[in-house]
């Protein structure tokens, strides 16, 4: 059976039920991150719905609304006591919501093929396609554009890395060039890279979609990358396996955890006073200057491993200024074609 950490959700570990679907639901094959996030969803309504007394088999539409409203009075977590984030009054983020939501669909849904209930309370959205009328989900969704650091900002934030170590210097400078993600990053091997042609071999067990794929690098990221090799070897010896290595006292030389880089991030944000930095934001700046660039939606969509071009259009976005200088040049070209067709009329016939 696939392992999983029970430790994280001890409510789903002990419920019979919602233990048996997790395991079954890794069996399957879902990806790690996945059934921590499912898991940890699922534990947060199983303790919802033992705090109102209600069996999750005998629960109804009307549990999953008040869980509903519960998450959207609760006040959200911020990532650090020292680094204050911009959020909202009160309530869990909308893309929270929504994942918890798809979780316990799936747990319910679970139930209902098992025939342990005869329906699932979590109702879904449905798309207004192929003549169906649409159906607003219970939860609607709202799509927040990615932030991004303008020029000031970035400057800001390399200025803040240029004071760490060398390791996270190559992370930041990586994380950047090939749009990867936390979990992308830290799990990359030694063997990954190819630095003849500067390429990263993505396997496929390490990112999200399950699909092998490949990513640049560019000339600072290589000569951090020899750099960190010789400084790794002097600190841990010949070791092959995961690049990234700890330097704790309690984890002396192991692979670093997502969590760790996720630290060393909130300490760059806190110095370079970017409270909305986060792990993800190098991706979001890449995805997007390879929009500057002119790089099709397509080949966007290859870099970054998305399998929907429609995610790829959320994650890119031009500044205001971008496109209002985009908007003036191409007006000053359609103004000129109109005026030198206009002066036609300059002429007697």
């Amino acid at each position: 059976m696939a392992p999983i950490p029970w430790g994280k959700f001890p409510t789903v570990a002990e419920h019979q039920l919602a233990r048996r679907w997790l395991q079954f639901t890794a069996n399957i094959g879902r990806a790690p991150n996945t059934i921590d996030a499912y898991g940890r969803a699922v534990e947060d309504h199983l303790r919802f719905c033992e705090a109102q007394g209600t069996d999750p088999l005998l629960a109804r539409a009307d549990t999953v609304a008040a869980w509903i409203r519960d998450m959207l009075d609760r006040p959200p977590r911020q990532r650090s006591r020292s680094l204050p984030l911009p959020r909202t009054e009160t309530g869990l983020a909308n893309a929270t919501i929504q994942q918890r939501l798809v979780a316990v669909r799936s747990f319910y849904e679970y139930l209902v093929e098992d025939g342990l209930r005869e329906q699932n309370p979590v109702r879904q959205g449905q798309a207004g396609r192929g003549g169906r009328r649409p159906r607003q989900g219970l939860v609607r969704h709202i799509e927040q554009v990615p932030w991004i650091p303008n020029e000031d900002v970035w400057q800001r934030i390399l200025t803040a890395c240029a004071t760490g170590s060398l390791r996270n210097r190559l992370m930041v400078t990586l994380a950047y060039d090939g749009a990867l993600r936390r979990e992308e990053l830290v799990q990359l091997d030694v063997e990954d890279f190819e630095p003849a042609h500067r390429l990263i071999h993505l396997r496929a067990e390490t990112t999200k979609s399950q699909r092998a794929r490949e990513v640049a690098f560019g000339i600072t990221s290589s000569q951090l990358f020899v750099a960190y090799l010789r400084e790794r070897r002097a600190r841990f010896g010949r070791i092959d396996g995961p690049l990234f290595r700890s330097t704790s006292n309690r984890n002396y030389g192991a692979p670093l955890g997502a969590s760790s880089w996720s630290k060393a991030v909130e300490g760059i944000a806190r110095r370079a006073e970017a409270a909305r930095l986060s792990t993800h934001t190098f991706r979001h700046l890449r995805l997007t200057d390879l929009a500057r660039a002119d790089w099709t939606i397509d080949q966007i969509a290859q870099y970054a491993g998305h399998r929907d071009l429609a995610t790829t259009m959320r994650y890119i976005h031009l500044s205001g200024r971008e496109l209002a200088a985009r908007f003036h040049r191409a007006n000053t070209t359609i103004n000129a074609d109109r005026e030198r067709l206009l002066a036609s009329l300059l002429e007697e016939r």
